[in-house]
């Protein structure tokens, strides 16, 4: 047992009595043992290398690496200058005879040769493939069934500790034993084939290297590595694996190093907290959100700045302190969960008072010190909102300024809020009030700004009034827009289902009888049950606004928690269960997780059957579980490219061609959360290339949710 592992066990059982919640028990509890998690380490002259133009790696008393400039030796904590002379060519290449040397086209034309049990060698060439086999060369053809490969141009093989021979050819890869092949391909998974080296670890394990990154494949997994998270340059010259299973790369910007080293779910989630306190809390207040860097990949230098949301970043990494509170009893967190509440408690005080004052329950966007730059005078002009309106949003809001000043003259603070911010503010405070407002004086001030908010929306037909008299752009629930206005068909179920889920929270945490009648008015004379019904529009699997399905997520799981009319329930449940099915194959732990607490074990009726399990498969969680342990601690946002990729198929663009096109595997799920970027769950998961350049470090909070509401509910724990 490590030393955090320890601390955790430790927090547990000294700390458990602080909670008013306990962890939950799950049946269906995935329990990881040993968690490693994948570390990648760059090497370029900055860290000692004498050119970053690798040619060539083997392991040889050390790391060698030879570069342009010379030879390196690795001894642990730097580089030294290395006598070492690197190969001609090919390693293995003195086990070729004459004659074999004439079959393959000579020297030259060698790529790889490969040594197995018995004496078996081949040999990969321009030529093709060559085998030697009881002491006879031939040439091989690899095919499998109806499939048969020239392999004119092979470009590397090797034996694994088993005796069979890989093989990496144009056409995929194959694999030859005991005299069968089986051939990999795109269709089979395979992410890409032009390749440049292979290497096997003793586990069986292989590596591939290609022009666009390296390949690890396991018999079963097919793991892609490319772009500067991984490795510091693209081309693969060589790789050396050696005894501990660490691969080595020569790549043309320097050495790069990959291995797999012990770290628990827990320790990845304390990592990104402190990462969270050192960079990403702006204010004294501590709102949650990504910086920039001065330089790529340097953590020196950042600078924090605001964003129109806030209140919705904040609430998600608050809610995931809630949930680690909850679940281990520490006040760590409960610290931090207040902290939360705090910053987004004044987000709805600093609108009150002041130059222009917004209505009690008006929650602001964001916040900026007077001491700083006028928002008004540099950026949020009045002729640019008349810009947006004419050119762009016909329902754009045309107000100045944007940014009014507090009652005491030191914030200003953002106005216009939108659904997406109220989404935010209602699922955190729900969860705090529930798992982490552990006395009656805590709770009371989470109601009062909960109810303050939803007074206002019932106050004002069921919209979020601004500081000019004026519903916000996008914060607008009631029937006159959602029923009666062709401009909000699209969100007619969407914000139904939030405006009910609201008017639940509230009701859950006052036990006043207004806010459940305000819901069946709702219900009863406007069908916004019947509305949530259908709560995104789309054209099938990743298409649509995503920014949406993180919305209707928080909005289905407050409401089936807290809604007490069972055939409003009833019918969220069986909406629910659609919109999940169209999000599992964009392996979101946190989607899987919200849905699996309010789903599983449930039934729903469709309109034309009987009642239904409405349970998420086992599956389900392992794949949630398989996310969190696959997401890169290094949040640094570079470059990713997957557009060239074999095992991708295209998908539907969106409604009226809006929207990204993007891509799934031909599993029919979305590439792997380790070969893309995340910094919200708001983001287009069926995106391929993403844009990078290592000047952005995203917070964890994207993380630590899912984690921690998944270790609450049970649905995930470590041996």
């Amino acid at each position: 047992m490590n030393r955090l592992s320890s601390f955790l066990l430790a927090a547990l059982t000294v700390f458990i009595h602080h909670s008013s919640a306990a962890p939950l028990k799950s049946e269906r509890t995935v329990r990881l043992n040993q968690v490693r998690a994948e570390v990648a380490t760059k090497f370029t002259e900055a860290e000692g290398l004498p050119s970053a133009d690798v040619r060539w790696i083997e392991i040889s008393e050390g790391v060698v690496a030879h570069t342009m400039m010379g030879s390196v030796r690795w001894d642990g904590s730097r580089w030294t200058p290395s006598e070492a002379i690197p190969p001609e060519s090919a390693p293995n290449l003195g086990l070729l005879d004459e004659t074999a040397l004439d079959l393959v086209g000579g020297k030259g034309a060698v790529r790889q040769v490969a040594s197995g049990k018995d004496g078996a060698l081949a040999v990969a060439s321009e030529s093709g493939l060559f085998l030697k086999s009881n002491g006879e060369w031939s040439k091989v053809y690899p095919g499998e069934g109806a499939r048969s490969w020239s392999a004119a141009d092979c470009r590397c093989a090797a034996f694994d500790s088993k005796g069979a021979l890989w093989v990496g050819c144009p056409q995929g890869l194959g694999k030859l034993e005991a005299g069968k092949w089986t051939l990999y391909t795109g269709d089979d998974g395979l992410p890409y084939a032009d390749f440049t080296c292979m290497a096997v670890s003793q586990d069986g394990s292989l590596w591939l290297g290609t022009r666009i990154g390296a390949i690890r494949f396991d018999g079963e997994v097919w793991e892609y590595r490319q772009g500067k998270r991984w490795l510091p340059g693209d081309e693969i010259r060589q790789i050396a694996i050696a005894e501990d299973g660490t691969a080595w790369f020569a790549t043309d910007g320097g050495v790069g190093k990959i291995e797999k080293k012990p770290m628990s779910l827990y320790e990845k989630a304390r990592f990104l907290e402190d990462e969270i306190d050192k960079y990403h809390r702006r204010t004294p207040f501590g709102y949650v959100l990504g910086v920039r860097l001065e330089k790529p990949g340097d953590k020196s230098k950042w600078h924090n700045s605001d964003s129109d949301n806030d209140g919705l970043w904040t609430s998600m990494y608050g809610a995931g302190e809630c949930y680690a509170y909850a679940a281990t009893g520490d006040s760590f967190h409960k610290e931090r969960a207040k902290k939360a509440f705090e910053a987004l408690r004044f987000l709805s005080v600093v609108t009150q008072g002041g130059e222009k004052p917004a209505p009690k329950g008006f929650p602001a966007r964001s916040i900026l010190p007077t001491s700083g730059w006028n928002p008004n005078a540099e950026h949020y002009t009045l002729e640019k909102d008349q810009r947006e309106k004419e050119q762009g949003d016909s329902l754009w809001k045309v107000m100045h300024p944007r940014w009014p000043k507090s009652a005491d003259g030191e914030w200003y603070w953002k106005c216009d809020t939108s659904s997406d911010e109220l989404d935010g503010h209602y699922f955190f405070n729900a969860i705090y009030y529930d798992l982490a407002a552990d006395t009656e004086e805590e709770k009371a001030r989470v109601r009062e700004v909960v109810l303050n908010t939803t007074d206002h929306l019932i106050e004002h037909d069921f919209t979020l009034v601004d500081w000019d008299g004026k519903p916000t752009r996008w914060a607008q629930f009631g029937p006159k827009q959602l029923n009666h206005d062709p401009m909000w068909w699209e969100e007619r179920g969407l914000n139904s289902l939030s405006m009910l889920a609201y008017l639940a929270v509230a009701e859950h945490m006052s036990g006043a009888g207004k806010y459940a009648a305000a819901a069946k008015e709702l219900v009863e004379k406007h069908s916004y049950a019947i509305n949530l019904m259908v709560p995104k529009i789309h054209a099938g699997p990743g298409t649509g606004n995503h920014s949406d399905d993180e919305m209707a997520f928080m909005g289905f799981y407050n409401l089936i928690k807290y809604e007490k009319d069972p055939e409003v329930k009833a019918l969220a449940l069986g909406s629910f269960q659609r919109y999940w099915m169209l999000e599992r194959p964009e392996l979101n732990p946190l989607f899987n997780y919200m849905y699996a607490a309010v789903a599983d074990g449930g039934t729903a009726s469709p309109a034309f059957d009987g009642p239904s399990d409405v349970s998420p498969p086992q599956a389900a969680f392992e794949e949630a579980a398989d996310s969190l342990v696959r997401f890169p601690a290094d949040r640094f946002h570079w470059e990713l490219r997957n557009s060239h990729r074999l095992d991708i198929k295209p998908i539907t663009r969106g409604i009226r061609g809006r929207g990204r096109s993007g891509c799934r595997k031909v599993s029919g799920q979305v590439l792997p959360i380790d070969e893309r970027f995340v910094g919200h769950w708001n983001h287009n998961p069926y995106t391929l290339d993403y844009g990078g350049n290592g000047m952005e470090l995203a917070d964890g909070a994207v993380y630590l949710l899912p984690y921690y509401m998944g270790l609450y509910y049970g649905y995930v724990a470590e041996e």
